[in-house]
């Protein structure tokens, strides 16, 4: 069946569809990444969005079983140049449409997506209707002007229970060089977790309105705060969870991590015009001088002038627009980047932050 995109703006695309038929009121997108669909379908940090993919065939490689950023995929909608139904790698199984169609994901190919993706570079992230192509402009803008994208997100991916993901087994880790982490989830991708375990953690996983009194129960090494969607002033239950953690244990964020991190010492943030979604993002590091290649993907980030009135040093700049992509306290063993050094989908460039935050723990 064919479907139709309408923007907020008034414009409109006509394409195939694929994936589920629902209609879909979200924020529409674009990601710069050359692979990786299924990592960015699955990742939480897509919640109520529709994704652009700017390379112009997806599907060709299929998806599998091991690749899943989440359970439960909570993206609502790709939209793509050119659509491949019939995958070709050996470690396939089932065609994206399956996987879409299982998980209610819409699904468009065959618009021109650099028009797309330069309309959103323009006008901006803006709001977007994915429905039947029967349905006209002035219909669809009607539903566009009294419904709005749901401000619920983290509350929607984050777990609802606690749990736990044991240390990889590996002959370098003993029981005296590894570590116990507190996750705080706020819509956590699975190769943030998988990378905590290789890196010789016991992660305990929960949800992100856990009281602070909870999680000192644990009696953790360390705490992480995740990735997750939306707005970071959206949960202040985290912020004022992570004000009594601090100074208590060591604290690494990524992300909307990273954001929250900000937060609670008193900087600010913004939405960008369009964010920051791909695989070849350039960040310095500050500390070192070095250019790394970096995975990123999110709307908001810190404000650089809010930093100068908290205790927090600013370490790593993304090079394209100069916005805040790392920050540090040292005093108070807390750090937190905005890109993401789990990568997936992404390059390996700054796995050496969990290294790092493991240094911090045997040091606290």
């Amino acid at each position: 069946m064919q479907k139709k995109l309408i923007l907020e703006n008034g414009q409109e695309f006509i394409g195939e569809g694929f994936g589920s038929n629902e209609n879909k009121i979200c924020e529409v997108v674009f990601n710069t990444s050359m692979a990786g669909y299924q990592e960015i379908i699955s990742d939480p940090s897509y919640t109520y969005q529709a994704v652009v993919m700017t390379y112009p065939l997806i599907g060709n490689y299929g998806t599998n079983d091991e690749d899943y950023e989440s359970k439960q995929p909570t993206v609502s909608g790709l939209i793509v140049r050119e659509y491949n139904d019939f995958p070709s790698n050996f470690r396939s199984n089932r065609t994206l449409d399956e996987v879409m169609k299982e998980f209610n994901i819409s699904g468009i190919s065959g618009i021109d997506t650099r028009k797309l993706a330069r309309i959103i570079r323009d006008f901006g992230t803006c709001k977007g209707l994915i429905t039947d192509a029967s349905v006209t402009l002035e219909e669809g803008m009607k539903i566009l002007n009294t419904e709005n994208v749901k401000t619920d997100a983290v509350s929607k991916v984050s777990c609802k229970r606690i749990w736990e993901s044991k240390r990889t087994a590996d002959s370098t880790i003993t029981e005296k060089n590894y570590f116990k982490v507190v996750a705080i989830d706020c819509g956590m991708k699975l190769n943030i977790v998988r990378s905590l375990n290789a890196a010789g953690c016991d992660v305990i996983i929960v949800p992100y309105n856990t009281p602070a009194d909870r999680i000192i129960e644990f009696e953790p090494d360390g705490i992480f705060v995740s990735n997750g969607p939306g707005d970071p002033t959206d949960v202040p239950e985290v912020i004022d969870t992570l004000r009594m953690l601090i100074r208590k244990y060591p604290i690494f964020g990524i992300c909307l991590g990273h954001q929250l991190i900000s937060l609670a010492y008193g900087a600010k943030t913004y939405k960008l015009k369009f964010g920051h979604r791909g695989g070849n993002h350039p960040v310095k590091n500050l500390l070192t001088d070095k250019v790394e290649i970096t995975s990123q993907n999110h709307s908001y980030a810190v404000d650089v002038e809010s930093i100068k009135n908290t205790p927090l040093k600013i370490t790593h700049m993304n090079l394209l627009d100069n916005t805040v992509e790392g920050i540090k306290s040292e005093k108070d063993k807390v750090f937190s980047v905005q890109y993401h050094p789990e990568s997936a989908p992404g390059p390996e460039d700054s796995k050496y932050l969990f290294k790092d935050f493991l240094m911090m723990m045997e040091d606290k």
